[in-house]
């Protein structure tokens, strides 16, 4: 079996270049054929893909994620469009809405978030796209802005009624390791009813680790946890659920198979 972790940012498990790419070979052991590295800033982004550039398995987003609203970066639209121009970069993200943290104000995030979505939009890109505590402007805002290669909603943590709202856009929904826990009743529930064929996985790592590692950091080669988590509360084959998402995960990059 082949997975595809579709968010993980490689940059904050550990900061060495060498450690980078072992946290890489020991997710290919593990059978995580494909992995989405993901930076919050253009600064990382640049690093990282430099530090990953021997790792035909790993691909990329570029964007400004709503916690740099304060400071993009100079010159940050040239340079996600310079980003995009190198080996593996498949998506513009992270991108979004954060109303949690408080970066910046709610109209500094919209206007970051919007520019980028016509960013994605112009350049024919899907879009990862953060969304904490900002459920109903993010879904207002890609109802009118959604790109036409469609995005993800990475991390999902909404109920199945949005979900249902959101699968009406073309939109991917990305479980982590938080659908693991045992009180994550509104996670389960969309996990069980929505269709397979719009479901990604990811590990969100360092962050949100599967409940059987619970204390650990987390890494793309815990993926195959939250995998077969959602195969057994669907009560489907493990290896036809994964064959499902990895496909989906392809697809929704672009990427042959």
């Amino acid at each position: 079996m082949k997975f595809f972790d579709t968010h993980a940012h490689i940059g904050l498990i550990h900061e060495d270049p060498i450690e980078q790419l072992i946290i890489v070979k020991e997710a290919k052991q593990e059978g995580v054929t494909g992995i989405l590295s993901i930076c919050n800033n253009l600064h990382d982004f640049f690093q990282i893909h430099e530090n990953l550039s021997t790792a035909d398995n790993v691909y990329h987003s570029v964007g400004v994620s709503p916690s740099e609203v304060t400071n993009p970066g100079r010159d940050w639209e040239q340079k996600i469009e310079e980003g995009v121009a190198l080996p593996r970069v498949v998506a513009i993200g992270e991108i979004g809405l954060d109303y949690y943290r408080k970066f910046g104000d709610k109209d500094s995030q919209i206007e970051l978030f919007i520019r980028q979505l016509e960013i994605a939009s112009r350049l024919g890109y899907p879009v990862v796209i953060h969304n904490r505590e900002a459920g109903t402007d993010v879904l207002e805002i890609l109802q009118e802005k959604l790109p036409p290669k469609g995005g993800i909603l990475h991390c999902y943590s909404e109920d199945w009624k949005y979900a249902q709202q959101a699968l009406e856009l073309d939109l991917y929904i990305s479980f982590a390791g938080n659908v693991t826990y045992r009180n994550a009743r509104n996670l389960h529930e969309t996990a069980v009813n929505m269709p397979l064929e719009r479901m990604l996985v990811e590990t969100e790592s360092p962050f949100m680790v599967p409940s059987a590692h619970r204390g650990k950091r987390n890494k793309p080669s815990y993926l195959r946890d939250t995998v077969e988590f959602i195969a057994e509360l669907r009560e489907e084959p493990l290896e036809q659920i994964a064959e499902a998402i990895y496909a989906n995960s392809l697809r929704v990059f672009g990427i042959d198979g």
